[in-house]
């Protein structure tokens, strides 16, 4: 699927779940990505950025390809045996490289912006709670893309704290309050829903407690598009990278943001009035500190 970009200065150009972003767009972009790392530096978080890619090994430790095999897309590295059958120009629409043809992939690309930082901290203890931001390009396979709404490869900004159970939840309580008054402000109706988080084994204790305590909360637009979420994952990523808190596992949360979702409903709450909407969002109050 195509949405035409006829120009340079078009806004976005989508093909193929691959999106293009034009000089509004990018501004209004470089707008939301101000008010989202506003709040992560007055919640002292240390802006970090972390590889592109991710060890398989690695994402291993956290059972993501029991729970995640669909969304998978490797770094695989060309088989230079069939170099001589390669595609070369004119390749034909929708060419690809065949299995034979690829080697053995010890990578993948990201499909969230927050493993790598657990990873960074694997068998580290910690003094105190931490708190961290990045963004990062993140990349999935889908059944479909939808112009701004799925895409192939998006951006996540993510702030990530990693302490105690009660300074991890309420990183996230503050923060969803910062979401909910930023939509109001911005004129947007979003719903909060309550999603499972696909980390805890269905029969596990983790699943029993996620019963009794949400891990992961949606912000929804448009009746079924998720642009930001608060996610508690308790002691699991603190057990699976050996990061430990005061003695104990450590647990970990995170607060997402699916940058080109929010261009889409701010694009369609503005009537296409890009100038509008980053002026919008340029007005929103700025704290200075996160309680």
């Amino acid at each position: 699927m195509r949405t035409p970009s006829p120009d340079v200065d078009s806004p976005v150009g989508v093909t193929d779940g691959l999106v293009t972003l034009g000089p509004e767009a990018v501004r209004l972009r470089a707008a939301l990505d101000a008010v989202f790392t506003g709040w992560a530096s007055a919640a002292d978080a240390a802006d970090v950025l972390y590889p592109p890619l991710i060890r398989v090994a690695d994402l291993a430790r956290f059972d993501y390809f029991t729970n995640f095999p669909h969304l998978v897309l490797a770094a695989t590295p060309v088989n230079t045996a069939a170099v001589a059958e390669l595609p070369t120009h004119p390749a034909a629409p929708g060419t690809g490289l065949s299995g034979y043809q690829l080697g053995e992939a010890g990578f993948v690309l990201p499909s969230a912006a927050c493993y790598n930082a657990y990873l960074s901290l694997s068998g580290t203890e910690l003094d105190e709670p931490a708190t961290f931001t990045t963004i990062a390009q993140c990349f999935r396979r889908e059944t479909r893309y939808e112009g701004l709404r799925r895409l192939h490869g998006f951006t996540m900004r993510e702030i990530i704290a990693i302490g105690d159970a009660e300074t991890v939840k309420g990183h996230l309580s503050t923060h969803k309050a910062l979401v909910l008054d930023f939509a109001a402000h911005l004129g947007l109706s979003l719903t909060t829903e309550v999603a499972t988080d696909p980390f805890f084994d269905a029969n596990g204790s983790r699943a029993v407690m996620q019963q009794m305590f949400p891990t992961k909360e949606e912000f929804v637009a448009d009746g079924d598009l998720a642009i930001a979420s608060v996610n508690y994952h308790r002691n699991f990523f603190g057990e699976r990278a050996d990061i430990t808190y005061a003695g104990g596992e450590a647990h970990t949360s995170c607060v997402a943001f699916g940058i080109e979702r929010w261009l889409h409903v701010l694009a369609g709450r503005f009537d296409g009035d890009w100038g509008a909407a980053e002026e919008a969002v340029r007005s929103f109050p700025r704290k200075t500190r996160t309680p």
